[in-house]
């Protein structure tokens, strides 16, 4: 029987204690691939502490794919192989549509906008006034092209404590809106790689790589994440994945295929992986997702993150996080470029996070959604349409996926929810190609009126 020393257990509540200490186990090899774990009840006696303990430990480790677990038998261990031996590179550093207002829809599960009551606007006034007043010489002063060395020191230190991430103000950069990062990153990399997105996928990553006149291939995806045997038959130099909370799909990658995509970056010079971390932050099931940029040693990673979803869709703030040999090269070839975020707003979030007001937001928001997520949930299951409908993947931020059982077409559920004020949105729109009608809907709800949700649900009974 496993056993652990809970005495001393620093800040970490005790089911995430647990979880990180079987997860070190596992990675030294001292829970070998194939063994069973002791089951909830007894592992709880034996260490002395309750059974939800235990679950929410291996609930977390399932869901980074350490464990899996099979019906009336128990836990096991993953059997995956760990691409550590890659040498660690060393490099000498030189430092240098248009909106009508107000939505008209009853429900529109496909807007992913933030709602205005949740906007922290009395804490963010009160941050501005101070900015205003103690750094009046700094918001004339133009900011490096990386942004505000305050706002990517701030970043810095809220990637350490949130996501586990060492990194360098220098190697962040500051941008107006992902898209714009985007167009950077090409110039950086060179138009002439191949670049590949995940199949389905946000469309307009695609949209835009394709803009930028580069070659961009639609790789498809298992249950796992993006397939490595895709990515080596397309040639891909880049590949942009977001592998701990994809979008459409809530697909969560395990470590196994974390690491062979980190072994197939490490083959080639011009490889890399662009980590998009978006809505990382509002998982509401465990913790976050260890990302891919904290386990990667060949500096292969570019992260990417955006406040747009943790505090207003009208904020365009976004940064990455550059690879250090990137990093040299961007200040190298791109530093004539300016910073596209006003030193106003960079200051404020600086000095916004520095006091501890992100973190309480990002709570706030967490302890929102999974409440307005138990209702909306609660109004599908129990009404006369439970047996109609099979909804999943609703831990993976602010919306799940909903299977409609219908013998009628998308097209025709669509059209109806249409006209009594209801907007969805399939899951085969995200796929390049596709014409299967899967009857499975993508189901934001972050904007959606709760209090409406009975109402909701009864036109949607009337639709299919």
């Amino acid at each position: 029987m496993l056993t652990y020393n809970f005495t001393n257990i620093g800040s970490d509540s005790l089911y995430e204690y647990l979880y990180k200490c079987i997860k070190n186990d596992i990675l030294l090899g001292s829970i070998k691939a194939g063994e069973k774990l002791p089951s909830k009840r007894s592992f709880a006696k034996n260490l002395g502490i309750s059974v939800i303990t235990v679950e929410n430990a291996y609930e977390q480790l399932i869901a980074e794919g350490y464990i899996y677990s099979i019906p009336k038998k128990g836990f096991y261990v993953t059997d995956f192989k760990q691409v550590i031996e890659i040498e660690k590179k060393t490099f000498v550093k030189e430092m240098v549509p248009l909106t009508g207002g107000e939505n008209a829809y009853l429900a529109d599960f496909t807007s992913n906008q933030t709602e205005s009551e949740l906007f922290p606007f009395t804490i963010w006034t009160r941050t501005i006034r101070e900015v205003l007043n103690e750094n009046q010489m700094q918001l004339m002063i133009n900011p490096p092209c990386g942004g505000v060395f305050f706002l990517r020191e701030a970043i810095a230190k809220h990637l350490k404590e949130f996501r586990g991430m060492t990194v360098l103000p220098e190697q962040i950069i500051v941008g107006a809106g992902t898209e714009y990062l985007y167009g950077l990153l090409i110039q950086l990399l060179g138009n002439e790689k191949i670049y590949a997105v995940e199949n389905p996928g946000y469309r307009k990553i695609g949209k835009i790589y394709q803009s930028y006149k580069v070659l961009c291939k639609y790789i498809d995806m298992d249950n796992e994440g993006v397939e490595i045997s895709k990515l080596e038959e397309n040639q891909v130099d880049i590949a942009h994945i977001s592998p701990s909370h994809h979008y459409p799909t809530g697909i969560v990658m395990p470590v196994s295929r974390r690491y062979e995509l980190l072994g197939w970056a490490a083959k080639s010079e011009n490889r890399y992986i662009i980590e998009d971390d978006y809505d990382s932050e509002l998982r509401l099931g465990g913790k976050p997702i260890p990302t891919l940029q904290s386990i990667d040693v060949s500096d292969k990673i570019i992260y990417m993150n955006t406040f747009t979803k943790t505090l207003s869709s009208t904020i365009r703030m976004s940064y990455m996080v550059l690879p250090e040999s990137l990093a040299d090269e961007y200040y190298k070839r791109l530093s004539f470029y300016s910073c596209t975020v006003s030193n106003f707003e960079q200051y404020t979030l600086s000095r916004f996070i520095e006091n501890g007001h992100f973190e309480r937001h990002i709570n706030r928001l967490r302890n929102y959604y999974l409440k307005k997520q138990n209702t909306i949930l609660n109004a599908f299951q129990t009404s006369s349409i439970n047996n109609k409908i099979e909804i999943y993947n609703e831990t993976t931020g602010v919306h799940f996926l909903m299977k409609i059982k219908s013998e009628k077409a998308e097209k025709d559920i669509i059209n109806n929810a249409y006209s009594k004020g209801i907007k969805l949105s399939p899951l085969s729109q995200y796929y390049k190609n596709n014409e299967e009608n899967n009857n499975i809907y993508v189901m934001n709800y972050s904007s959606l009126d709760s209090e409406k949700i009975d109402l909701i649900v009864e036109k949607l009974k009337q639709c299919i």
